[in-house]
């Protein structure tokens, strides 16, 4: 409806410089709004006084010549000057009740648009550490990347969907040495497991598929593992008093664990630990609806050359130099509180050499915008990132970096305690196995990404109207019980073509549900531009509502025939709407409930 109104303008705009009445070079796209008091009309426009200065004309005055230049519109009933050049346009009657055989004939493709056509955009979320199992903090990040990804793709972007694989660096030597430290306990050694190892019972896991593949063949006696190892950080429990480095003990046990077992070996358990839980993540996300197109190794960036070539950029730019041995990029140049490192003293780059050479390589791949969803706690890193692309001499702007607040379970009003298998956090998948795929997914994107978000889970688990995914399916639901009550009953729904009979659909709820419905377009436009996922749960919600007032007030399976059939219709575009809607954000649309 919409943009039925911003053609017409347009329409009218060409026809004033064809007359010679506007002088313009370029057409501005013209801006439509709903208005808000209905009164006003059902739609305006502020076009008139955008164009006035170009013009040189007073604002009523272009908006007078405009309006009469508006072609003829069966949609329109008339059009109104308001104020200083507001148009206001006022519908006919008949004008909503069009949107019924635009969304039946429509189907699936009722909605999605073309605003993003011939553009490419690559989307990377989650990017969780391939060290343990994704917990209920990614899988906000997950839902919400999802949606992003599959909005921006419903209005006609080109949409790439990535996962960063963080498979090298220090966490991940952690955890192939945690792999190995377990599996030597489960050949009988006695080590006492270092206070910086990683502890989930996940790790005892993949350690014991190592032992039982392979028996004693990785074996090494505890004596000579912990030989001339510089002490630990005392254990819960244990005196805090005690002298001990957790970072020095963890640091000395992964040189221990690469010595003796040699480059073969221990690549072996780093590589078992590392493919584990990826398969594991994969899993997990696929299972939550979750799928990309690439998952990218932060070590093809080394392996390629990659993270040299952004360095060797910088340093001929002249944003690098030495201190200390080791070598910085002069990020506070480009506004960053301070200097990062990027080449460390024992020569080794840095996890931000690596993200430099990371979105140097997405904007060589030719992507218009590049959209990164981090955790809340990564807001640090957006104005040194942005610097280093400025410092290369790309445009930062094509960078926009989204942060995705935590999430925290709540149950009868308390913080929620989940029986996990590590003991020390909720996994997504537990999460999953207690309030469903459909209200995770659901709940996770009715919040802005920024704000907190408190997840009730007796509430998602709840059938009433105040769980909000179990009202917008029920609603879907209910379209299809009257299906069902329509065959049990004899009657034939087979809806008539085109408008016919839509007349009939004149009460005041009627109206309200097509206006509703009218808007989706603009709903999902919106939500896909702004990256706002929560703008369509609150629109289903809101026609979900229109929909359950006109079951309770009218019944649809009347005696009249012609009556009957345009409030089937209607109810059909509802159901419709309603499944596309849900579709997008990933729930299911049930038939019943």
């Amino acid at each position: 409806m919409k943009q039925d109104i911003k053609e017409l303008l347009s329409a009218a705009l060409a026809r004033l410089v064809a007359d010679g009445q506007l002088a313009v070079t370029e057409l501005p796209e013209p801006q439509v709004d709903r208005a808000k008091d209905t009164t006003h009309g059902d739609f305006a426009t502020n076009l008139a006084m955008v164009l006035a200065k170009l013009a040189r004309a007073r604002p009523r005055e272009l908006a007078e010549r405009l309006v009469a230049a508006l072609p003829d519109s069966p949609l329109v009933a008339r059009v109104e000057i308001a104020g200083p050049g507001f148009i206001n346009f006022f519908l006919a009657e008949d004008a909503y009740r069009g949107v019924i055989p635009r969304i039946l004939e429509s189907g699936h493709d009722y909605g999605r648009g073309h605003v993003g056509a011939g553009k490419r955009v690559q989307v990377e979320f989650v990017s969780a550490n391939p060290t343990g199992p994704l917990h209920v903090g990614h899988g906000r990040g997950a839902a919400y990347g999802a949606v992003v990804a599959d909005l921006l793709a419903a209005v006609g972007f080109d949409v790439h969907r990535e996962y960063y694989v963080n498979d090298a660096g220090r966490q991940m030597d952690i955890l192939g040495t945690s792999v190995w430290l377990r599996y030597l306990e489960l050949c009988g050694e006695n080590l006492r497991f270092p206070s910086n190892g990683y502890k989930g019972d996940y790790v005892w896991d993949i350690a014991a598929t190592l032992h039982r593949e392979h028996g004693d063949a990785y074996r090494v006696d505890a004596d000579q593992v912990l030989a001339g190892l510089p002490p630990d950080a005392p254990l819960e429990g244990e005196p805090q008093d005690q002298a001990g480095d957790k970072e020095a003990h963890i640091d000395g046990l992964i040189a221990t664990a690469k010595r003796l077992l040699g480059d073969n070996r221990y690549r072996y358990v780093f590589e078992l630990g590392l493919n584990t839980i990826l398969d594991d993540i994969r899993a997990d996300l696929s299972e939550f609806g979750v799928d990309y197109q690439e998952w990218y190794s932060e070590r093809s960036l080394t392996e390629s050359g990659a993270v040299n070539k952004a360095i060797e950029r910088l340093r001929e730019s002249g944003h690098l130099y030495e201190n200390n041995g080791a070598l910085w990029f002069r990020s506070t140049a480009f506004g960053d509180e301070k200097d990062r490192v990027v080449v460390r003293e024992n020569g080794q780059s840095t996890y931000f050499a690596s993200d430099i050479a990371y979105h140097m390589d997405k904007l060589e791949r030719g992507f218009d915008r590049v959209i990164d969803i981090w955790g809340a706690d990564h807001h640090g890193y957006i104005p040194r990132v942005k610097a280093a692309l400025r410092a290369l001499g790309d445009d930062s702007d094509r960078l926009d970096v989204l942060l995705v607040q935590f999430a925290i379970l709540y149950r009868g009003g308390e913080k929620a305690q989940m029986s996990t298998r590590s003991g020390e956090f909720v996994t997504l998948r537990e999460l999953r196995r207690e309030v469903g795929r459909d209200a995770a997914r659901f709940f996770y994107i009715m919040r802005r990404c920024e704000q907190h978000l408190d997840f009730d889970l007796d509430l998602a688990k709840s059938e009433s109207s105040d769980n909000p995914v179990y009202y917008v399916q029920y609603a879907h639901a209910r379209v299809c019980s009257v299906l069902r009550q329509a065959a049990e009953r004899g009657l034939v729904i087979e809806p008539s073509p085109g408008a016919t009979h839509l007349e009939r659909l004149a009460e005041d709820h009627e109206q309200a549900l097509l206006r509703t419905l009218t808007r989706y377009p603009e709903v999902v436009e919106t939500a896909a531009l702004k990256e706002e996922p929560h703008q369509l749960t609150n629109y289903l919600r809101e026609l979900a509502n229109e929909f359950h007032t006109y079951y309770n007030a009218h019944p649809f399976l009347v005696e009249d025939a012609q009556l009957r059939d345009a409030r089937i219709k209607l109810i059909l575009a509802a159901r419709q709407v309603l499944r596309n809607g849900l579709g997008l954000i990933g729930v299911s649309a049930p038939e019943s409930m």
